[in-house]
């Protein structure tokens, strides 16, 4: 469509910020790795299959991404939730996947595909109007102002993820840091292709319905810091 914003051209250098591995992995999750990842990895050396539900076997009728899973906590539970849809997780911190593999194992899921490694790799193969959903929840806020452009969410990367949701799909972001919470805000706002949801104050006071608290949220409330919970719908693009 004219006017619709370019996916990243990730022939071009692209640096990566943050760690891709921490702590030596176990010997099952170092064997996850090695054997169940590339079942479940998504080949972006090939077209999109279109559908993109067409990535499992029955397809999929709807397609959910997930940003920077963590531990995979929250997307392993959305996973068995809704287990007619189809989900990609993207993490690429190395231990993080691991975490996240022994819980697609453990709970034997189907629907799950993963992508180790840079988001905006991924966001760039997916096809228009893709995904229901977009979950981003506790990104790295990178709280020092000179490390504010390695935040995922820039206004370039808004237009990203308004290419790639469908009309009326959400793009959902939860934060501890006020700042980065504000900064995401702004961003949003600002972005004809999308609208925020929220009509009270509780709505981003509280979590939305089926929420699944994660080890990075129970930290931050131990720690003293106050959860954001953003949710913003695709404009329809009539």
């Amino acid at each position: 469509m004219d006017g619709d914003p370019k996916p990243p051209d990730v022939s071009a250098p692209r640096a990566f910020f943050g760690r891709r591995k921490g702590h030596t992995l176990r010997p099952h999750h170092a064997d996850l790795i090695a054997t169940l990842l590339p079942r479940l990895a998504v080949d972006l050396s090939a077209p999109p299959p279109m559908p993109l539900g067409a990535l499992f076997d029955p397809p999929r009728p709807r397609m959910r991404l997930e940003i920077g899973f963590g531990g995979g906590e929250h997307l392993a539970a959305e996973a068995v939730a809704d287990p007619a849809a189809g989900f990609v997780g993207c993490e690429p911190f190395v231990n993080g996947m691991a975490q996240g593999l022994a819980l697609i194992e453990r709970d034997n899921l189907a629907n799950v595909r993963l992508h180790h490694g840079d988001a905006a790799d991924l966001i760039a193969w997916l096809p228009d109007a893709s995904l229901a959903r977009i979950d981003l929840l506790y990104p790295d806020p990178w709280p020092k102002r000179r490390h504010w452009k390695r935040r995922f969410v820039q206004d370039d990367s808004v237009t990203w993820l308004a290419r790639v949701l469908a009309d009326g799909a959400e793009f959902r972001f939860a934060s501890d840091w006020a700042d980065y919470a504000a900064w995401t805000l702004e961003r949003l706002l600002r972005c004809p292709d999308f609208s925020w949801t929220a009509e009270r104050a509780d709505d981003w006071r509280k979590p939305w319905a089926g929420w699944t608290r994660t080890r990075y949220e129970a930290k931050a409330i131990r720690e003293g810091r106050t959860p954001c919970y953003l949710v913003f719908r695709r404009v329809s693009r009539n």
